[in-house]
């Protein structure tokens, strides 16, 4: 049966400015399909044939918020496959709860309603249930709300003794019954396709957008918040004040801040949601139009840096204006000192070289690390055949290259080149040519 919730009477109805435009709609079909070519892919040990199930009853028959999922999530069928047969118990533990999607569609349409009158520009969105591979339990694309329900959907009963060692945060997170919170994860994906940009360049970005959709989330359910690490009594909020300063302005590199779960003093993950609440509500809290201050949070522009940082000025969150920690963020960057056993820039360096040794202004993060193409692309690129490591104090790292004569070599160091404090160097570029023989 395709499921199919019009939300016309609920958010229309009352509203004749509205009548003119598609009306929101939550789609379900996708989970009905997939249990369909589960039960088919699980009757038989011929990978050839499971794929063809995979293919013929869901991905075919897909959605287009379950392409939009696959595609965001760069899902595959074989991946699909690969995690049917792997983790069968816990596909078996979550069959039930994803097939309760029809029980939710109205109490999604009655809390994105709420939302409307807090702000009344919100424009439709679609709310897609889809199965993915255990990699997204809620995201958007476009206008799409996407519910990743293999995910969203679990509870403290969901089955994860199959998984691997790195997937122990979704253990944690299945304890909290994220099935309870379904319908507030949807308000605030929902407040997501209202926003310019969901892909920020700096962390205080990301974090501020992440925030202001779990702030209204909050206030159009009325719930308090479910996300894991917010409102956590353990949280000392001004040493999480602190830390997070030093590292506002870091691009790509989120650190311990937001999606993952690497270690951090607080033993928490995702504490940017609850950074970029905080602002949302100090904001909120001190301006007086209040139904002006949720359209300047929605509309803000993430990535507009001016803008940015005087909106967290109003908010008064930090105790010092955003220029000053600007200044001492950009004071704080560590730095390349120097490469060996040439200088950058050099233009006979022996083609014979087989190791290069980079010098960092401090001790770095050892874990942390990515290398890009310089500006004149592939054709230039100085390849790392292998990387040999960082030094005990974390000052050096030494990398195993092969060079040819006369050729112009390029590599560049990413921001995920990091210290121990979490803060990114500026991107340095090491250019150099080797000699004739």
């Amino acid at each position: 049966m395709k499921y199919i919730f019009l939300f016309a009477a609920l958010l229309f109805g009352a509203q004749p400015s509205y009548a003119q435009q598609k009306p929101e709609v939550v789609i379900a079909t996708d989970i009905t399909n997939f249990w369909n070519a589960y039960d088919k892919i699980t009757a038989t040990k011929d990978s050839t044939q499971q794929l063809n199930y995979l293919n013929q009853l869901f991905i075919n028959k897909g959605t287009p918020g379950l392409k939009a999922m696959m595609q965001v999530r760069n899902y595959t069928a074989k991946q699909y496959i690969d995690a049917i047969n792997r983790y069968p118990l816990f596909w078996n533990s979550i069959r039930t709860n994803t097939l309760k999607a029809k029980a939710f569609a109205s109490d999604i349409a009655i809390n994105v309603s709420k939302l409307r009158k807090l702000y009344p520009q919100l424009k439709p969105a679609q709310v897609y249930f889809t199965m993915g591979i255990l990699r997204s339990g809620g995201t958007t694309l476009n206008n799409n709300v996407l519910v990743g329900s293999e995910i969203s959907m679990t509870d403290e009963y969901t089955v994860t003794s199959e998984f691997p060692d790195n997937y122990k945060n979704l253990g944690n997170f299945f304890k909290t019954n994220p099935i309870k919170s379904l319908v507030f994860t949807n308000v605030h994906e929902y407040v997501h396709t209202q926003q310019k940009s969901t892909q920020i360049n700096t962390l205080l970005g990301q974090c501020i957008m992440e925030g202001v959709a779990e702030f209204m989330a909050v206030k159009a359910t009325g719930q308090a918040s479910p996300t894991f690490a917010m409102f956590k009594s353990n949280i000392n909020t001004q040493r999480l004040k602190q830390v997070f300063a030093r590292q506002l302005l870091n691009s790509i590199n989120y650190g311990y801040w937001l999606y993952n779960d690497e270690q951090n003093e607080f033993n928490e993950r995702d504490l940017g949601y609850y950074v970029g609440y905080l602002i949302c509500q100090n904001y909120y809290n001190k301006v007086k139009d209040k139904q002006q201050a949720i359209k300047q949070m929605i509309e803000l522009d993430y990535n507009n840096d001016a803008d940015l940082l005087a909106f967290v000025d109003q908010s008064e969150y930090f105790n010092q204006k955003s220029s000053a920690l600007k200044s001492q963020y950009e004071v704080s960057r560590p730095a390349v000192a120097g490469i060996k056993p040439f200088k950058n820039g050099a233009n006979d360096v022996n083609p014979a070289t087989t190791q290069i040794t980079i010098e960092f202004s401090t001790g770095m993060n050892k874990r942390s690390r990515n290398f890009e193409l310089g500006p004149l692309g592939m054709d230039n690129l100085m390849r790392v055949q292998r990387f040999i490591g960082f030094s005990d104090d974390g000052k050096q790292m030494t990398i195993e290259v092969e060079l040819k004569p006369n050729r112009r070599y390029q590599l560049l160091l990413g921001p995920r080149f990091m210290n121990k404090d979490g803060v990114s160097i500026n991107p340095y570029l090491i250019d150099f040519t080797t000699a004739g023989q």
